[in-house]
């Protein structure tokens, strides 16, 4: 009797956990793997792995107070009104005031980022001093409307090089790459699939490759209605010498790839949830089978964790003129709440030349869809349009980031390059 209560009791525990989503079951296993003399230790397990991570960076985080002290005495500075309305900032002059700032506040939490990020801006990459200081002022009170649109100037530039050091091991491709900031990965993935079919690129129906395992709803959203692909997975099945899962890609998988038939193939690198980074072997043997057997396959890459892995490379660099990369800056600084993400495409790619090639009847809609945008809506590149898509082409005028979540990511990206400190990189775990 005793032994059947235990089985119904085990039994009523496995239906509860059935009901879990992904993310509740391996919050639940985490807790439990946890004993209270664990939970009590002065040393806290750092967990990315999960949908919010368990710390922040706060470097970053203390400039962007600070520098709002700055933005807010520069509107001040245009009209201070006593029932609490204020002008907004003025360019002329306003590099030297934010030297000035910069120095009459040396005490203040973060102020050592923004001196060094404003150094290396001036001084190492060439920026006005004027037009960055007033990005950085406009962005941080947040008083207009992105402009440029898709990213502001001199924050696309910072975060550019951030993915270059993290996503390419520091060795950038010829071209370079056109960012696109939005609200977090999964905005990304949201737009970039949008775009995809909007230009005719993909459409309902066509043949994918998704690289498995991956994240849940990766899963899911090549068989939403509106997309309804004809999905082909790709199994990181592989096995180490004795007998062990590395997850890897073997060849024979890898070789799907190459029938043209297939559209585009979709990667988590390192992949969700097993944490394993492509192999440098598998990048390799990838990239021979897509350019000599299928050119012009779109690769669309979530490279979220990939900052946590040690000399990282990505598909991007490998691959750049096939490749769309999706980064977040989520996991890494421990900033779900800020939604900040960012799209990047190399300058010179396989989407604006497909889209130059599509069939008369195509060009002539998506130049009637883009017209109100350009006087030649032809000649605008993907990224362009996925901006536009975004926003529904018509509300255009309003599509972006907005500007104090582009600053606090010209930040966190300001400290990665400049701060040699930050390391949550993994010395075991990733392949």
């Amino acid at each position: 009797m005793e032994v059947l209560d235990k089985l119904k009791t085990t039994r009523r525990k496995e239906q509860e956990l059935e009901q879990l989503s992904p993310f509740e079951l391996k919050n639940s296993l985490i807790d439990l793997a946890q004993p209270e003399k664990v939970k009590k230790m002065a040393y806290q397990m750092l967990n990315a792995g999960r949908g919010n991570p368990n710390w922040i960076a706060t470097t970053p985080r203390e400039a962007f107070f600070t520098l709002g002290k700055f933005g807010i005495e520069e509107c001040r500075r245009t009209m201070d009104d006593v029932s609490g309305m204020a002008g907004i900032p003025q360019k002329e002059g306003i590099g030297k005031r934010f030297q000035q700032f910069l120095k009459e506040n040396s005490g203040m939490p973060g102020i050592t980022l923004l001196k060094q990020m404003f150094k290396m801006g001036v001084k190492e990459k060439g920026f006005s001093a004027d037009e960055f200081a007033m990005e950085l002022a406009e962005g941080v009170i947040g008083d207009q409307y992105p402009v440029p649109d898709r990213m502001l100037t001199y924050t696309e530039r910072i975060v550019h090089d951030y993915l270059m050091q993290e996503m390419c091991g520091g060795k950038p491709t010829r071209a370079g790459f056109d960012l696109f900031a939005v609200e977090g990965g999964t905005a990304a993935i949201c737009y970039i699939f949008d775009s995809l079919m909007e230009n005719g690129l993909l459409r309902k129906g066509d043949r994918i490759v998704l690289g498995v395992p991956a994240f849940t709803p990766y899963l899911e959203i090549p068989h939403l209605d509106r997309y309804d692909f004809d999905v082909v997975y790709v199994h990181g099945s592989g096995k180490t010498k004795d007998g062990q899962s590395d997850f890897q890609y073997p060849d024979e998988e890898i070789d799907k790839l190459g029938d043209q038939s297939i559209k585009a193939f979709f990667i988590t690198n390192p992949s969700n949830p097993t944490s394993v980074e492509i192999s440098e072997k598998s990048r390799k043997y990838l990239v021979k089978v897509v350019k000599s057997l299928n050119p012009n396959l779109m690769v669309l890459t979530d490279d979220v964790y990939g900052t946590f892995v040690p000399g990282f490379v990505s598909l991007m660099r490998d691959l750049p003129r096939n490749t769309i990369c999706v980064y977040s800056f989520s996991k890494y600084f421990g900033c779900t709440g800020w939604r900040l993400g960012v799209i990047a495409i190399n300058k010179d790619n396989i989407y604006d030349d497909m889209i130059s090639a599509l069939p008369q009847p195509e060009k002539e809609r998506l130049h009637k869809m883009y017209e109100s945008l350009s006087v030649h809506p032809e000649k605008m590149k993907f990224i362009d349009r996925m901006v536009a898509d975004s926003r529904q082409v018509a509300l255009n005028h309003t599509a972006g980031l907005s500007l104090p979540q582009q600053i606090q990511m010209m930040l966190f990206a300001s400290f990665a390059l400049l701060d040699k400190k930050i390391n949550i990189k993994m010395p075991a775990g990733f392949y």
